[in-house]
């Protein structure tokens, strides 16, 4: 489920460490079943890496907001 970054942005920034580790979860799950031949939609890695990527951009964003 892809989310889009509007949506990010509207959380704070304790949840957004709480997504970033649900999808790092996420595609640790997905690379084991790649390895053992198990995963249905190999192209959800791809979208949970850009996931993963929109999270730490706006929890980037945050920070340096929060800083300054």
């Amino acid at each position: 489920m892809k989310k889009r970054i509007s949506e990010l942005r509207s959380l704070t920034l304790e949840e957004l460490k709480d997504e970033e580790a649900k999808l790092r979860k996420e595609i640790f799950n997905l690379r084991f079943q790649k390895a053992t031949g198990e995963i249905e939609n190999p192209l959800r890695i791809k979208q949970v890496k850009k996931d993963i990527a929109r999270t730490l951009t706006v929890e980037t964003e945050k920070i340096k907001t929060k800083s300054t």
